[in-house]
């Protein structure tokens, strides 16, 4: 089964909260497992000692060659973390999440989530993980509610016990039945996800189940039972070769069209010439070599009002490359004081004549007015408000230096959306993945009369216009 054509069929199929869309995590939702993470973290601090890792390699093999359950493994791993504060592993999750699990998510699965929540179904993570592992999974992609392996909990500290049996097999059809039957959810109606035969049980209480991303026994069990089988494609975290020459290729012809472009520039004595040059070739080259195909909506917004600021959501490395390819020319960007004196930024640093901003200055005007002055030259300034790359597609908090240099300044906001860079090469990865990135420009943002002590209303403006075209893809010209 192809993922449109599921896609299609759940937006013609029943709609409403009575209609449950179930998904397990681990190969599922993600591309591999929690629990590898858990234990590549402890391993990595030392917090595992040699009897712990060889008992839980033992019970592991039990259950992969003979079929065990998860029982004995789930409850020796709760007892390894008896007396650890209950905060802290909230804490430890939400990181591991960040910088590993976030990155191990199908981008074709997000897209169904969204799908189901479209369609205003209620979406349910079943689950054999535990809340720590899969809470943070669950709060990124706004599931309504998790249904996991639950650790026992005494005045915030963890006992070394399980709340009940862990969520494997068959009890994970009794919880998800008995949560339906508790919020009065159709399972007739309802559809179930999973990739392992242990689940065939939870998958067959459900009117639309899915063999997603199926392994071992499964793809046998779905054509028994006449399920559609689906497979999506790996995120783009994971390493490859082909991305990997690709990545090479793409990196050299960029740092060859820079060096083309300095050239040109003393030959010309103009470094605008060369910048603009840089712009123009640089990003639509190493694009194309990568791989990868920029569709664009509301391109004719670039160019409506210069200059200007333009904003763009940053979730991946490959986020410059494709806001280079779509300004081209006339546009630098703001950097901190601190990096004209690093020696790997400091050639292209020079070639963009890029406003270097103190911030030992404070925030205020003088902290501002390189940038300011760039604009008032006619030179725009492309930032990305966030600040940082996200791990995941979900919008950051906003900073405000951007909009507050848009309206000293007196030029218009230009919102730059990008949908799904995160999924050809993600945050923390080098490599870059063929694809396809969609991005929708938005109409230009007057900020000339635009109060100065109200810049907080225009960041919350700005900020629900991304959140608002990203949640409701695809945008229209």
């Amino acid at each position: 089964m192809k993922l449109n054509d599921r896609l299609a069929a759940i937006a013609a199929g029943p709609q409403g909260p009575s209609v449950g869309a179930f998904f397990d995590l681990d190969g599922t939702l993600i591309d591999g497992y929690t629990a590898v993470a858990v234990y590549r973290d402890r391993i990595r601090k030392r917090d595992v000692g040699l009897a712990e890792l060889g008992r839980t390699l033992g019970l592991a093999l039990d259950m992969r060659l003979r079929g065990a359950d998860l029982d004995a493994l789930a409850a020796f791993a709760v007892r390894a973390l008896a007396g650890r504060q209950e905060e802290d592993l909230e804490e430890w999750g939400e990181r591991l999440f960040r910088q590993q699990i976030a990155g191990l998510i199908y981008p074709g699965a997000r897209r169904l989530v969204e799908a189901h929540r479209r369609a205003g179904h209620t979406l349910v993570m079943a689950t054999s993980a535990t809340w720590f592992q899969a809470g943070p999974v669950a709060k990124d992609m706004e599931f309504d509610e998790v249904l996991c392996t639950r650790h026992s909990v005494k005045d915030g500290m963890l006992t070394g016990d399980l709340a009940a049996g862990s969520l494997w097999g068959p009890a994970k059809a009794r919880a998800v039945e008995a949560h339906a039957a508790e919020v009065g959810i159709s399972l007739t109606e309802s559809y179930a996800y999973s990739n392992g035969a242990e689940d065939v049980p939870f998958l067959a209480v459900a009117g639309y189940p899915c063999a997603l991303n199926p392994d071992g026994d499964l793809p046998a069990a779905a054509l028994l039972h006449d399920w559609p089988v689906m497979r999506l494609d790996p995120p783009g975290s994971r390493f490859g070769a082909a991305a990997l020459v690709r990545t090479g290729v793409a990196l050299g012809a960029l740092l060859g069209s820079v060096g083309l472009s300095t050239g040109v520039g003393l030959l010309s004595r103009s470094r605008a010439t060369a910048a603009n040059l840089a712009g123009s070739i640089g990003p639509d080259l190493a694009l194309t070599l990568a791989g990868v195909r920029v569709e664009v909506t509301g391109e004719h917004h670039l160019w409506a009002r210069r200059p200007a600021v333009f904003m763009f959501n940053h979730q991946s490395g490959l986020d410059l490359a494709i806001v280079g390819s779509l300004i081209r020319r006339d546009v630098t960007a703001v950097v901190k004081k601190e990096a004209r004196s690093d020696p790997r930024f400091a050639a292209i640093g020079a070639l963009l004549d890029v406003a270097y901003v103190d911030r030992a200055a404070g925030r205020g005007r003088a902290a501002l007015e390189p940038a300011v002055a760039k604009l008032r030259a006619g030179v725009s300034i492309a930032i990305a408000p966030e600040g940082t790359r996200s791990p995941t597609p979900r919008l950051g908090r906003f900073k405000k230096g951007g909009f507050h240099l848009a309206v000293e300044a007196a030029v218009p906001i230009v919102p730059i959306v990008i949908r799904n860079a995160g999924d050809l090469m993600w945050r923390d990865s080098l490599l870059v993945h063929p694809g396809t990135v969609e991005v929708a420009v938005l109409e230009p943002i007057e900020t000339a009369e635009w109060p100065a002590d109200e810049v907080d209303k225009l960041v919350d403006v700005v900020r629900t216009q991304f959140d608002s075209t990203l949640r409701h893809w695809p945008v229209e010209n």
